[in-house]
């Protein structure tokens, strides 16, 4: 399942790097997180990892391959 993430602001290179499966990009000054999510349990423990680092997922979708 490929996902786009959009969180609220820039994140720096060190915010991203905890992010090593996704890909990223500024758009709009927000960060747009995207890439290959095998599973739900992957998925949550994304949403997990966006929270303990105190970031706002503003929207989070599933896209087309």
């Amino acid at each position: 399942m490929q996902y786009e993430i959009r969180v609220e602001g820039q994140m720096s290179r060190t915010m991203t790097d905890a992010f090593p499966e996704l890909e990223s990009c500024i758009v709009s000054g927000q960060t747009l997180l995207f890439g290959q999510v095998t599973d739900e349990a992957h998925l949550y423990g994304l949403l997990a990892r966006f929270q303990s680092l105190g970031l706002h997922v503003v929207e989070m979708r599933r896209t087309a391959l």
